[in-house]
């Protein structure tokens, strides 16, 4: 819907698809549901580079029985990266967790204390082998740049439930973006005003670049900068009036009124000093290498209990020059030193995460996704330690906002190379986290190009009911 339709205008053509209530803060606060809600938000966990499945939670016995095989025999396949090595059993043994009794390997001994929370599916695929393409398709349903976000398509469905913070917060990891950068959480063709802020959790000074004007900046104080924005505000306004189907202006403005709140309300968040030193050493974000992710985790549920609507945080970056380790789960030369690292990264944050919601009642209403762009393969790359990638198999996690906790939905084959039942893209799961938050997913439309788009796509089989309480 265009930004000068009217509200009137809006209601008569909400069959269409929800409408641009977003706009402005009044009118996206007004927005309803198409059902009851489970969830009242989403924190979703990003694990860019290619976690493997089969060393963290698709138990694979055939691989040890085949270990050391070739996987290929007939020398035909080809992967991403490298012909297929021999059979590579996970390099951690597995063991079954909980009341539900689901397999995780050794990689994650604090998350599987959580697996009666927890749902799998397992049969999660890509329709792409590439890293960025990869990284879209989970962000926002397809393998090109340039369409909205998971996160954006819920605040323009649901709008922001604060005044003094974004609706779509993203705490990309400390050591740099991921691949695809930030269209990963862009509007796309949504109204602008729906894109992530990024938002620095390592940094409680600015935690949002350029919030704050230099220290040494003598142009500023306070009388002066409520007079300053009151006629910026003034001008702008006029301008847009003058521009009414730009909804990038009615972004920017919005940007600018929601900063001058945000000097207040962000460094509120980042500042830890009144949390307790049992939930700092839960987080650990005094370790340094564990730290940095249990932070970005500690303020995702700050941001949830204060009324942020969609909170991503992100656990690794884009590959960047040759280091100790590689900076996300990418484990191609040798997974034990890359997943064993990131392993106790994602592991403490997660569970601190999963335990801190649910021990504050927030995690009835907080729906938590985990999930990667691709698996990697249940063949070693060549000769080496590492796994190359595999877009037909990976795991995905939900719990709490009305998730069945200690469930498990499709299947790999026998030894985990590709889906085979209730085969699951990203447009189930998409809908799946939209339908418990109230929103039908074939009702969130855009019409755009002549279509009226929507997250989901026209592929998809819809929501995955049996993961539902």
């Amino acid at each position: 819907m265009n930004a000068h339709h009217s509200r009137r205008s809006f209601l008569q053509t909400a069959a269409g698809g929800i409408g641009g209530l977003a706009l402005t803060s009044m009118l996206a606060r007004g927005a309803q549901p198409h059902h009851t809600a489970r969830a009242k938000r989403v924190i979703q966990i990003f694990c860019p580079g290619g976690l493997s499945h089969v060393d963290t939670f698709d138990f694979k016995p055939e691989l040890i029985k085949r270990a050391g095989k070739p996987f290929d025999p007939d020398g035909k396949l080809q992967f991403f990266a490298s012909k297929p090595g021999n059979c590579q059993p996970s390099y951690y043994p597995f063991k079954q967790h909980g009341q539900c009794g689901r397999w995780v390997s050794d990689l994650f001994p604090k998350l599987a204390t959580h697996v009666d929370d927890m749902a799998f599916i397992y049969s999660m695929q890509s329709k792409t082998a590439l890293h960025g393409p990869g990284c879209f398709m989970m962000n926002t349903g397809q393998t090109l740049p340039g369409f909205p976000s998971m996160g954006a398509w819920v605040t323009y469905g649901l709008g922001s439930e604060s005044d003094n913070l974004p609706a779509f917060v993203v705490l990309p990891d400390p050591r740099g973006l991921p691949p695809g950068g930030p269209i990963n959480w862009g509007a796309g063709f949504l109204p602008a005003v729906h894109q992530a802020t990024t938002l620095d959790a390592t940094n409680t000074e600015q935690p949002i670049a350029d919030l704050f004007p230099p220290k040494d900046f003598s142009g500023t104080g306070r009388v002066q900068d409520q007079q300053t924005l009151a006629f910026l505000q003034k001008l702008n306004r006029q301008h847009a009036a003058q521009r009414t189907a730009n909804t990038e202006l009615d972004a920017r403005i919005a940007a600018y009124e929601m900063a001058a709140r945000l000097q207040l309300s962000a460094p509120e968040v980042t500042n830890l000093s009144g949390e307790t030193e049992l939930t700092k050493k839960l987080y650990a974000i005094d370790d340094p290498e564990i730290g940095p992710f249990g932070r970005q985790c500690l303020m995702a549920r700050r941001l949830a209990e204060r009324g942020v609507r969609f909170i991503q945080i992100y656990c690794g970056a884009e590959n960047t020059t040759a280091k100790k380790i590689r900076p996300n789960w990418d484990s191609h030369e040798d997974l034990v030193r890359d997943h064993g690292y990131w392993g106790a990264v994602l592991d403490t944050g997660a569970s601190a995460l999963l335990a801190d919601l649910k021990s504050r009642g927030l995690l009835e209403d907080t729906l938590v996704i985990c999930t990667t762009e691709f698996g990697r393969q249940p063949a070693a790359q060549g000769s080496g330690k590492g796994r190359d990638h595999n877009a037909g198999a990976f795991t995905a996690w939900m719990a709490g906002g009305g998730i069945q906790g200690g469930t498990g939905y499709g299947t790999t084959d026998e030894l985990g190379f590709k889906a085979v039942e209730n085969i699951t893209h990203s447009y189930e799961l998409h809908a799946t986290a939209l339908h418990l938050l109230g929103i039908d997913h074939e009702k969130l439309t855009f019409y755009h190009n002549g279509l009226q788009q929507r997250l989901t796509g026209l592929e998809g089989h819809g929501v995955i009911k049996e993961l539902i309480a």
